[in-house]
């Protein structure tokens, strides 16, 4: 993996990453992958229009520590980012 693109990571040093499945360059697992090389811990949560049952296993499958279904609502937003932060 070229961690050139991946940059944010390393240099801004985040709390944790909202991911979006599908991307031009690097989908959301290989990019959750790459993360996971440099800090198995770190948290990320999917980002998905995908709601099939199959969608949400491969994400859950591959490592990450919640999803979220397009479009976000607020309360839900809130709730994984309380959920994942605070314990």
């Amino acid at each position: 993996m070229d961690w050139r693109r991946l940059p944010f990571f390393e240099e801004k040093h985040p709390a944790l990453v909202l991911m979006d499945i599908k991307m031009p360059e690097m989908d959301g697992i290989e990019a959750l992958k790459g993360i996971r090389d440099l800090s198995p811990d770190f948290p990320v949560i999917a980002v998905t229009a995908y709601a099939f049952e199959e969608n949400i296993r491969e994400i859950v499958n591959n490592g990450f520590n919640d999803y979220l279904i397009k479009p976000i609502r607020c309360s839900t937003l809130k709730e994984k980012l309380d959920a994942i932060l605070h314990n």
